[in-house]
């Protein structure tokens, strides 16, 4: 029986395939990021398939003995906190274990915060970089901004709201002509979209400091919005 990876809404619980509801209520069992978020979840669809943790601190013998599960024919789903397994998320090493094995393993389409925040930021999406998590330093922060200096599509970065203001203020220092848009709480209640030239944007989130997930979308050389 084959790993299938199952993306899981973002937001509103509501976001999530009828394929995905039917594959976590049939496999033997689950590998959650964290079990307590993925609970709430599997509670609201009266999933009762048991749940087991795999995360980024995961030792090598835990992964070892998920390989040998599927060897043996067991069936395994694999889920995050919020959205696709694998993008930017410790599924990876799982996935590339099962080609190195010659184990199958299916990847089911669904939610991710990539492609809402391409379509809310007011950018062309039809070429477009996912970079994922800036690293921590402002060192690193600037140099792979100037990697992006002659790039000509949108960028996008996932971003913690506690580091919004700091690395709109390295973007401002490194790329002070690009447009911006910061996409907030994609799905939820409070979603909403802060778009216009870096300073502006800045300026908007240092008087209004930013709560929940973001995303940056960072416009190419000589796009406004």
């Amino acid at each position: 029986m084959p790993l299938y990876i199952c993306p899981t809404p973002i937001g509103n619980l509501k976001d999530i395939t009828l394929r995905v509801i039917e594959t976590l209520q049939s496999v033997d069992y689950i590998l959650a990021e964290d079990t307590r978020v993925t609970r709430v979840l599997l509670n609201k669809y009266e999933i009762k398939t048991p749940l087991r943790s795999f995360h980024s601190y995961s030792n090598k013998r835990v992964m070892d003995n998920i390989i040998d599960d599927l060897k043996e024919g067991k069936s395994i789903a694999l889920v995050t906190d919020a959205g696709t397994p694998c993008i930017s998320d410790p599924g990876y090493e799982i996935v590339r274990r099962c080609v190195e094995e010659g184990i199958h393993f299916e990847a089911l389409p669904g939610p991710n915060a990539v492609l809402p925040a391409i379509i809310l930021s007011g950018f062309p999406p039809d070429r477009f970089f996912f970079y994922g998590f800036l690293k921590r330093t402002e060192g690193k922060i600037k140099k792979t901004l100037e990697a992006f200096k002659d790039f000509e599509y949108p960028v996008i970065f996932y971003e913690s709201p506690y580091r919004v203001v700091k690395v709109l203020s390295i973007i401002n220092e490194v790329l002070p002509d690009r447009h911006i848009a910061v996409v907030r709480e994609i799905s939820k209640i409070h979603e909403s979209v802060v778009r216009g030239s870096v300073k502006e944007v800045l300026a908007h989130f240092e008087n209004n400091p930013p709560k929940g997930e973001i995303v940056i979308v960072l416009g190419g050389k000589g796009m406004k919005i």
